[in-house]
């Protein structure tokens, strides 16, 4: 009888038990949470005095020239106030500033969506001040919650991907501080603690709202990319990056990454797939500049039902994708033939790459700032060879750049093998490309390294030192945002600090780079049987495949 009864508590007690816990864990992530968004308004009122206006004024400008180009092609103010004039002034606004600018100096270096979230930004604040000074813009809240839901979706991102990969893993290639928790849990405590983090990042949260800047908008674009890959669904990952890139070009620095993955696990099709994912969400987002015609229209539709009838005829697989990269091809094509505007691409994204010819900007802790000691610059010749008449001149700008192909290839290299091992420093391999841009590239602004110091929080699910290192770069990267920001608004109180920031920044260029090597070469290395946790030792069999899944219906 007492051991029955024994054994109806212990039943009894584990529903309670599990609920107890749910509490607890809930409670948790509502603290985490509630510090987050506390912590956010500190730094927005603790930095007013240094706040870096120059990019508020900058987007509201832009945001009002679309407004103002409204005016200039409507045939009155009813018109220009609503939305039809408004788009007409946005689709317009590239155009005009491409056949206005002097010697190629547009000033406008905004890709389509994000120049659509600033006009409609500018569009809102004229409607409730419409007399504000274009220096002194009103109502930035709009953006601050936008920078807030992105940061919000990056931490959310963060724990699925190291949940999925800690769970796909095998025993002996897991942390030693997971041995403590149970086996079901372990995943979820690896997720909530790099989610936490990624949620709680300084440098982030500096960035967007003591800065404040927009660069945090891509970070979910990626980080659910790479999520889509793991779950097999490559061509939303393709479209997922064509979308984050329309709104700051910078993420078409690591796209290759995600084509050179499945590329090294010889998946041909993924990667195509990959490819028409951005070929045709690209080809969606900017047809108004490209189809100008109804002939345009036209051919474009004859192409799609082209196209429809070949994949029903042919059966073929993933149709839906290969029908979208069949169209956007396409509307490129028929774009050029019919004399579409090209605009937003010379303006959107090839002149942010000519606009600061110098190998770092302000204050980076990279190799361009250590080569900028030794009196290197950006479009000095690295290389120079003759072969008969034809004459080779390799810059240092190209040399990086062919670097940082090369290092984003072997990170591709290595997640593959990871991938095929279970093992989660598959998470590091995805981190690395956004660590190995800041430290190779020139032209690299000292806010770009934020997007490291955020992704490199999934460390936390692989090992202690991977994680150390992480929040390494977490205080390089927030000490040269607030570097930058003190010497915006030179102050006397801040002189000193502005001074120690500067006598560091070698040093500090060389602790970043040794973090990036370290991550690199845990990206690259494969474990020596000798020096793995006994359980592999023993040949205790993995019943988990940290290899893409299924796909879906």
């Amino acid at each position: 009888m007492a051991i029955r009864s024994f054994f109806c508590v212990q039943i009894l007690s584990t529903p309670v038990l599990d609920f107890i816990r749910r509490i607890a864990v809930a409670l948790l992530i509502a603290i985490i949470f509630l510090a987050g968004i506390q912590l956010r308004r500190w730094i927005g009122d603790t930095t007013r005095h240094v706040r870096y206006q120059h990019d508020i004024v900058n987007g509201f400008y832009w945001g009002s020239e679309v407004l103002a180009q409204a005016r200039r092609l409507s045939p009155d103010e009813a018109s220009a106030n609503s939305w039809p004039g408004f788009f007409r002034g946005y689709f317009g606004l590239y155009d005009r500033v491409k056949n206005k600018a002097y010697q190629n100096e547009y000033g406008l270096d905004y890709p389509p969506l994000r120049l659509l979230v600033m006009a409609i930004w500018a569009k809102q604040v004229r409607n409730v001040f419409p007399g504000v000074d274009d220096g002194h813009p009103k109502l930035v809240n709009p953006l601050l919650k936008i920078n807030l839901v992105c940061e919000l979706l990056s931490a959310i991102a963060i724990f699925l991907l190291v949940r999925l990969c800690v769970r796909r893993s095998s025993v002996g290639t897991r942390s030693s501080l997971l041995h403590g928790f149970l086996e079901q849990h372990r995943a979820s405590v690896c997720g909530l603690a790099a989610a936490s983090v990624a949620w709680l990042e300084p440098s982030m949260i500096l960035d967007a709202h003591g800065w404040p800047q927009w660069d945090v908008w891509i970070l979910p674009f990626y980080l659910f990319a790479a999520l889509a890959v793991l779950k097999n669904r490559w061509f939303w990952c393709g479209c997922l990056l064509a979308t984050g890139a329309m709104l700051k070009g910078q993420l078409l620095f690591v796209t290759p990454f995600f084509v050179l993955w499945p590329l090294w696990q010889k998946q041909w099709t993924s990667a195509l797939r990959v490819l028409t994912g951005l070929v045709g969400t690209t080809a969606l987002i900017v047809s108004p500049w490209l189809l100008r015609t109804s002939v345009a229209w036209i051919a474009v539709a004859a192409v799609g039902g082209i196209g429809v009838l070949f994949v029903k005829r042919y059966r073929l697989p993933h149709a839906s994708a290969w029908l979208a990269g069949i169209i956007g091809c396409a509307v490129f094509v028929i774009g050029v033939f019919t004399r579409g505007s090209f605009a937003w691409l010379q303006v959107g994204f090839i002149y942010g790459t000519e606009h600061y010819p110098y190998l770092f900007i302000s204050s980076c802790y990279n190799l361009p700032s250590l080569l900028s000691k030794v009196g290197w610059s950006l479009k000095d010749s690295f290389l120079s060879a003759h072969f008969g008449s034809l004459h080779l001149d390799v810059t240092l700008q190209w040399t990086l750049r062919l670097l940082y192909l090369g290092g984003l290839a072997l990170c591709a290299r290595g997640l593959a093998r990871h991938l095929r091992d279970r093992d989660p420093r598959a998470l590091i391999a995805i981190a690395a490309p956004w660590l190995l841009m800041f430290a190779l590239l020139g032209q690299m602004h000292e806010r770009y390294l934020m997007w490291g110091a955020v992704v490199s929080a999934v460390a936390l699910g692989v090992s202690v030192r991977l994680s150390i290192i992480h929040f390494v770069i977490s205080i390089a990267s927030t000490a040269m945002i607030v570097h930058v920001m003190l010497i915006d608004k030179k102050l006397q109180s801040t002189l000193p600090a502005i001074d120690e920031l500067k006598q560091i920044r070698p040093y500090g260029s060389i602790v970043v780079l040794g973090c990036v090597a370290v991550y690199l070469w845990d990206t690259l290395s494969t474990r020596i049987p000798i020096f793995e946790h006994r359980e592999v030792r023993s040949g205790a069999t993995p019943s988990l495949s940290l290899g893409p899944a299924p796909e879906e219906a």
